[in-house]
């Protein structure tokens, strides 16, 4: 049997680098909350069977959104940091969704509401064993520091590359890499990093820089340039 799809989405953070005393999911852009245009992408991809969103214990706003009762959607409980969100979120498709290890779980963040379906056709044809993830090639010189701030290496550019989501593995291999991350205290800053520590090689698929995560006040006016600039483009986002 051909390996099923699932999606998980870390979303207990409490974006407080935006500073707009309500997390950055809950922020309203072209009419919309950052979440459900996230959702909106992952929701019209036909072949994700479920998608597990791991929201704070007590979250007044996420079960007030009409996509959180959706029939593709389940809710869980997020963790203290993304990798216990992401495991948490993995211990309920086994749990809850009829996922098996053998499935492939896609990782994508909730503040990245910009994401095109051609960039996930891309991730998916491109996935093998050892898992990958969308990422961006890096434009600017890259540069290396010490600890006093100088410039300690100029870091070869063709090989730097900027890590975006979705990441896509192996269900039960991330399973195994974030809980051994978390038992010996790695730096997770992504999945792919778990990954990496546990020996995995992830493949690079090329994104598109369109694909911004919202982390600063700056970044909303982005994001809404490029979700009106995607629906000029006929991108028009069917409502789930």
């Amino acid at each position: 049997t051909e390996a099923r799809l699932y999606a998980v989405v870390p979303a207990a953070g409490i974006g407080q680098r935006v500073g707009a005393g309500l997390p950055k999911q809950y922020l309203t852009l072209h009419g919309q909350t950052l979440s459900e245009h996230t959702m909106g992408r992952l929701l019209a991809f036909a072949r994700i069977q479920k998608v597990v969103v791991a929201v704070a214990p007590r979250d007044p706003w996420w079960p007030q959104l009409k996509v959180s009762s959706h029939r593709r959607v389940v809710s869980t409980v997020g963790g203290d940091s993304r990798a216990e969100s992401v495991l948490n979120g993995i211990h309920c498709l086994l749990a809850e969704a009829g996922a098996n290890e053998s499935d492939y779980v896609l990782v994508h963040d909730m503040a990245r509401p910009c994401l095109r379906l051609s960039d996930l056709d891309a991730l998916l044809s491109q996935v093998d064993d050892q898992g990958a993830l969308l990422a961006l090639p890096v434009a600017d010189t890259v540069k290396q520091s010490d600890q006093q701030q100088a410039v300690a290496a100029t870091l070869e550019r063709e090989q730097v590359w900027r890590a975006l989501t979705p990441q896509l593995f192996p269900l039960g291999a991330l399973r195994d890499a974030l809980s051994a991350g978390l038992e010996q205290g790695w730096s997770i800053t992504d999945e792919a990093s778990a990954m990496e520590r546990a020996g995995f090689r992830p493949r690079l698929v090329q994104g598109r820089a369109d694909n911004i995560k919202v982390t600063h006040p700056e970044d909303l006016a982005l994001a809404r340039f490029y979700l009106g600039r995607q629906e000029e483009e006929g991108l028009e986002w069917q409502s789930v």
